[in-house]
């Protein structure tokens, strides 16, 4: 079941499924093909802007998975989406490897450099939302990349990923 929350206007069962098949095609751009279908099932909740009627944030079970960006249409996934993407969707193109020794360090929400990437997938861009693991493939932030896949591997110095979420609270 689909629930629609905060709406200002009552939508009928069409719309319903417009917006359900406008938020999984947004996933399926930005991570790849099929992660919409897998991560955003039937009975997720939507919440709508109360000032612009917009599409603001999609929750299962009353958690969050994701921010819809106003600036650029796109998602920011929560931890809790990051880590069903890495157990179930291990085809989605939005992977960022870090060495182990400084995995605390950006669990805890520090940022990334590119010094410490190890692997990062070739689909990756700057500003693509993106799934920081450590070499265990255990799952420690989701952030944003401020340079290219190519980029990261080839830099020694500075920021590779903006770290908006770490997995553990200090």
């Amino acid at each position: 079941m689909f629930i629609l929350v905060e709406n200002k206007k009552p939508i009928d069962g069409e719309n319903v499924e417009k917006t359900l098949g406008k938020v999984r095609t947004i996933a399926d751009y930005q991570f790849g093909k099929g992660v919409g279908a897998k991560l955003f099932p039937e009975n997720i909740e939507i919440q709508f802007s109360p000032r612009t009627g917009r599409i603001r944030f999609i929750n299962l079970n009353g958690k969050r998975l994701a921010t819809l960006r106003p600036t650029d249409g796109l998602l920011s996934l929560s931890i809790k989406a990051a880590k069903f993407i890495a157990e179930n969707l291990s085809f989605a193109k939005c992977f960022v490897t870090v060495q182990n020794d400084v995995s605390k360090f950006i669990a805890l929400g520090g940022d990334v450099f590119a010094v410490h990437v190890v692997k990062v997938d070739d689909e990756v861009r700057a500003k693509d939302e993106v799934i920081v693991k450590d070499e265990k493939g255990n799952i420690l932030a989701v952030g944003r990349a401020l340079l290219s896949s190519r980029e990261m591997t080839a830099f020694k110095t500075g920021v590779a990923v903006k770290v908006r979420h770490g997995c553990k609270k200090s």
